[in-house]
């Protein structure tokens, strides 16, 4: 997606040789036209699939699936990362390992949310080394429900993660591919 390759490079700050900050733009302030059109794409690479719910991961991914799930006309999920008061009766369950926060976290699921009748779209900001988006894949295969695929908006192919999703048989659409981070430099695939 050109326009948001457009963006990363203008406003994406680099640090170090593996990370990438979009915070000023997608996940901590969130330019809601940019998203827009994001939410566009999405649908449109899943244009061929009965997609009946989109699930994220708090908190990156709230606004992504939002304006996904806008565009799909279906409601959206997602995963909470601590327990609360107000999650309460069965959940789905998964531990996911954070790489940015370098912590293990168990994400939940309210049972209520999904079942066998769905077909799920994951969506997440970033696909890294795999983990979240695999214990999303995780929580959709104990609803019993079909797995439409995993919609990326930034990936870092330079990491495991694709391979990891590719070796499941788990179809990724990702908006921007990163081939290398190096000197600051970012080179798309």
């Amino acid at each position: 997606m050109k326009l948001l390759e457009e963006r990363i490079l203008k406003d994406g700050q680099v640090v170090g040789d593996d990370i990438l900050k979009v915070d000023s733009f997608l996940n901590h302030q969130i330019d809601a036209m940019l998203l827009e059109e994001i939410g566009k794409e999405f649908r449109r690479r899943f244009a061929e699939v009965k997609v009946t719910k989109i699930l994220t991961i708090e908190a990156s991914g709230i606004a992504i699936a939002c304006m996904a799930a806008k565009h799909f006309g279906v409601p959206f999920v997602f995963a909470k990362k601590t327990a609360s008061k107000n999650l309460v009766g069965d959940v789905y369950t998964s531990k996911v390992h954070s790489f940015t926060q370098n912590v293990d976290r168990t994400i939940m699921v309210s049972k209520k949310f999904f079942n066998s009748d769905d077909t799920v779209l994951v969506l997440d900001d970033f696909l890294a080394k795999g983990q979240a988006a695999l214990g999303l894949c995780d929580i959709v295969a104990q609803a019993g429900a079909e797995l439409a695929g995993v919609g990326i908006v930034i990936e870092k192919s330079f990491q495991e993660g694709r391979s990891i999703l590719d070796a499941r048989g788990i179809r990724v659409e990702s908006l921007a591919r990163i081939a290398t981070i190096n000197e600051g430099k970012i080179r798309f695939i």
